[in-house]
Order: C-alpha cells, then structure tokens, then sequence
C-alpha cells in the first residue's frame, strides 16, 4: 500500500499516535552541548515559563494532574509534577507519581522481543501459530490460513492482517476472558480482512499476542520477564501492570478523570504488553535513554538491532516494530485510555522526555506533543 498521510495515519490508529514529532530547527551534532559535559537546567524563569505552558494545556483540556521528566544526553534535566493526582483529597502530584502509560507500553515490549532475538531464541520471520510456529496449537488444533502465516515482524509492525483498534478491538471486547480465552475466541470470531504483511492496521491485540509470545520463548509471566530483562537493566523498579478498578489502585498511584467514559471499567491487567503498565515520566526516559544509550550509559540492545527495530515497514512509513519513527530521526510512542493521555519521546539531538496525563480528551494527544516540544524549546541551551 502506498504511504499513509498525517491525517489518515492518525485516523486509522484512532488517535492513539501522534504522527509527527519533528522540531522546527534540528542543529548540526557539532553545535550540540557534548554528553560529558554538565547539561543545563533551566533558568527560574524558563522554569516559570514552562509550568505556565502546561498550566494552560491543563486549563484547556481539563486536566487535573500532570507529570513531565526531560533528559539530555543521558542526564536528567527536569522532573516536575503539576496539578492533582487526586482531586477529592487535594493530593498533588510528584514525580513519584506513578500512570497508566497506555500504549507507550509498545515499544517495551517490543524491546523485550528484540532482546530474546538477540539472544538467539526468536526469529522477526518465525510464525506464530501452527506447526512450527512458536505458539503452534495452544490456541486450537487448526487455524485459518491467513493466521497461520503470521510472523513475529507481522505482529510488531501491525500488519498482522486484521484485529485493529476499531469498534471490533478484541481488546475491548469479552472482558471476562483471559488472555489465552480471548486470542481462541478472536482467531475463530474475527477472521482477518487481509493478507498479513500487506495492510498497516494499528492493533492492540497483535501486541497482545507478542506478550504470550514472550511468555512461550521465554518461561516467564510477561511482566517478570520484561522487568528482569529489560526494566532491572534501566534502573527501574516500580513499574508494574496496572489493576482495572480504583480500589486495585497501586500506591502512589494517581487517579484518573474520565470525560464522559470510566477509567474503571476496563480490564486493564489484561492489556499487559499493549497497554498495561503504570510507571512515572522518569521511568520512561531513563528506558528511552537506554534504547541506544549515550556516553558511559549502555545501550539495551546492539546498534544493528535498534536500527531493525526502527526501520519502518512497507505499509507504513511512519511506524516501525513498536515505535513511531521519521527521518529525523526521532523516535517515540503516545498512549490514549479512558482518563489517561501519555507520550514518550527520543530525539536526534540528544533529549529524551515523557509526559503523563491522567485526563484525555478529544485532540488531546497531539496537543501533547506539540505542549512538549513547546516545554523543551522553552530552555534554548537544550538545541532541542
């Protein structure tokens, strides 16, 4: 299929993913402060600036609570909550404050996939169900022809065939199933529309299917791999997959504002690898910082492995396995659920940040994207 524009991208992915994070100036590598030296921190009133700058995105969409980090070349820069993380008790928000991020959830697991590749156990052209295949039979004895010629690559680039974040998302529907009930009842109830490999489709569910895969391959619960392989090595610890109702509510967990929808009414343990993990802005840029590291701080994955993961497939040029990219290049992901609005971003000119709402609303995540890139160029010695 030919390239989608801005507008269908956004239209089909239900405005899940902003489809551009470019910066207006991208200056020459030389120009850039180098990553051993100290980075600035902004000035009180670049400070006053930006608090202002997301004071008027929370007035406009209605936001209770909001937190943001930024990083530049591996070191961290700001970290600043906003706002409530509970209204009713006049809570307000820390850093430490940890959100539902949503689909920003997708580029770590595809993470965690890569690094079972690199570890020589899976393959991005190994098939998914059927003899040979690495979930072969657990999910019936036959399958339909076009699931049976899934690969892992399929599923990273949604290009799966079918199962996408409409009406239908399998995700969204049967909450009373598990995991493996929900994949045996989609694969036999929700036939694909297209061959796999040929039609981008933004799909929850084939995220879903990639967190089984990571259980197969590797032995493990998906949330204790991914937290051994992959979290442990970035210094994090309390990222954990969320509970669905309020009363499941981790500690240090803000609470989320629906409009006119309920956060509490979704099953959203079992959105694991798709969407399920609570984390703090923090967390996120220190795993963004380590997806290709910087002086004295490792990369999680080799060179020419995050140049696969990163590399777009033919039916989209604006997505890769798991990760929104551009010829920046910068890479990132956003997340939208009932009371949560996220984003996670890493550029070409050394920053990385992530920002966290627990509000959404109509237009609310590009609105988030632009608010940050507004935040970042608010302090000019950062060349964002």
């Amino acid at each position: 299929m030919q390239p989608m524009s801005r507008r269908e991208f956004l239209g089909r992915t239900g405005g899940l993913i902003v489809a551009s994070a470019i910066p207006a100036v991208c200056g020459p590598v030389s120009a850039l402060a180098k990553e051993d030296e100290s980075q600035p921190k902004p000035s009180d009133a670049e400070s006053e600036a930006i608090a202002e700058i997301v004071r008027q995105f929370m007035d406009k969409y209605h936001v209770p609570g909001m937190s943001v980090a930024i990083a530049r070349h591996g070191q961290s820069v700001l970290q600043k909550g906003f706002g409530y993380a509970d209204q009713e008790g006049a809570l307000l928000v820390t850093p430490a404050h940890l959100f539902r991020i949503a689909s920003v959830s997708k580029p770590i697991t595809s993470v965690a996939i890569f690094t079972l590749i690199e570890q020589g156990r899976l393959k991005l052209d190994d098939h998914v169900f059927g003899a040979g295949g690495v979930l072969g039979s657990d999910y019936g004895a036959s399958y339909p022809d076009r699931v049976s010629r899934i690969t892992v690559h399929h599923l990273l680039t949604h290009t799966g065939g079918g199962w996408g974040n409409d009406g239908n998302d399998p995700m969204f529907r049967k909450t009373e199933m598990s995991h493996h009930e929900l994949i045996a009842w989609a694969i036999q109830k929700q036939p694909l529309k297209n061959e796999p490999g040929e039609h981008y489709a933004y799909s929850n569910f084939d995220y879903c299917i990639l967190g089984r895969v990571l259980e197969k391959v590797s032995g493990q619960s998906y949330a204790s791999f991914v937290q051994q392989a992959v979290l442990k090595r970035c210094g994090i610890s309390d990222m954990q997959i969320a509970g669905n109702t309020l009363a499941q509510k981790a500690a240090n967990e803000v609470r989320y504002y629906g409009r006119n929808e309920n956060p509490y009414r979704m099953n959203v343990t079992r959105m694991d690898a798709h969407g399920g993990w609570i984390a703090t802005p923090g967390d996120l840029v220190k795993f963004a910082q380590q997806v290709g590291g910087y002086k004295d701080l490792p990369s999680l994955l080799r060179a020419d492995t995050i140049k696969t993961m990163l590399t777009a497939s033919a039916a989209n040029e604006g997505y890769a396995c798991g990760w929104c990219v551009n010829h920046v290049p910068n890479y990132w992901h956003n997340g939208s659920l009932p009371g949560t609005s996220t984003i996670m971003v890493r550029t070409a000119s050394g920053m990385c940040w992530a920002a966290f709402a627990n509000a959404r609303g109509e237009g609310i995540n590009p609105a988030l994207d632009q608010m940050m890139w507004a935040v970042v160029k608010t302090v000019p010695a950062w060349r964002a």
